[in-house]
């Protein structure tokens, strides 16, 4: 068998992806109730699309972000998601699957490489801390202090387009973000992940840690794209950063009031 690389971006398959977009848009519009606007912004060109991350491992925010991107510019169009480092490299089963979907390995070299091919890029730069956050901060944009982004922009000279997507992370009650589980476990030294959620979640009743899979509870989500944000050469990256993540959360503050 050939070994798996989690770095490959000829595996993507817009033939299985433009098979499979029509049962993601009916999950997403019966069941999830998606409704979306800020379409217009969506780039033809090479771009960085950074969105919020909610609810874990199946959080509906993906499908649901996916979906609208691949529907607006065609399944042919470039697109690739990067993934968290634990799956691609330590799951490799789950790995060669999520790859025919676009998915990447997540690390800068890789992002560079695919804007430079003419692809764009879905990143989540808040990670765990942000899938896992307490169900009481779902309403908060956590970027922590990740600016990994910001230099990907700056250096393949593309927008970053940030992507706001509220109600998913109700998909699943998180009553405990499990920091204090994470760090007794040394996950951050073996998993590079600082959580260890606990969750009331379906069907399971309590789901443990941030690899167990459940069933998003239906409540409606909305998703909204925003104008492309530019990252000069010389900008500080921190500053971009902060700057993104105020653009985000006021968003995210509207549409969690129903604007």
């Amino acid at each position: 068998m050939i070994s798996f690389d989690p770095d490959r971006l000829d595996l993507r398959d817009p033939d299985l992806i433009q098979r499979v977009l029509p049962s993601v848009e009916r999950f997403n519009s019966s069941y999830l109730r998606l409704r979306r606007d800020g379409l217009e912004n969506i780039p033809t060109g090479p771009a960085i699309y950074v969105s919020n991350h909610n609810g874990g491992i199946t959080g509906p925010d993906l499908t649901c972000t996916l979906g609208t991107l691949i529907r607006v510019r065609g399944a042919d169009a470039p697109l690739y998601v990067l993934a968290h480092d634990f799956v691609m490299r330590h799951v490799p089963r789950a790995g060669r699957v999520l790859q025919r979907f676009g998915a990447l390995r997540a690390c800068p070299s890789n992002a560079l490489r695919a804007l430079a091919l003419g692809a764009q890029v879905l990143v989540y730069p808040g990670g765990d801390l942000e899938a896992y956050r307490h169900s009481r901060e779902r309403d908060r944009i956590v970027l922590g202090e990740r600016t990994g982004f910001v230099r990907v922009a700056r250096e393949a000279g593309v927008p970053i387009v940030p992507v706001v997507v509220h109600g998913a992370h109700r998909s699943a009650y998180i009553f405990h973000d499990g920091r204090s589980i994470a760090r007794r476990l040394q996950l951050e030294r073996w998993g590079r992940l600082e959580r260890f959620p606990l969750a009331l979640a379906l069907p399971w009743g309590i789901a443990v840690g941030p690899w167990a899979p459940y069933l998003p509870l239906p409540f409606p989500i909305r998703l909204r794209v925003l104008a492309p944000i530019g990252a000069a050469s010389d900008d500080d990256p921190a500053a971009v950063r902060e700057h993104v993540r105020e653009r985000m959360q006021t968003a995210l503050d509207a549409l969690a009031t129903g604007a």
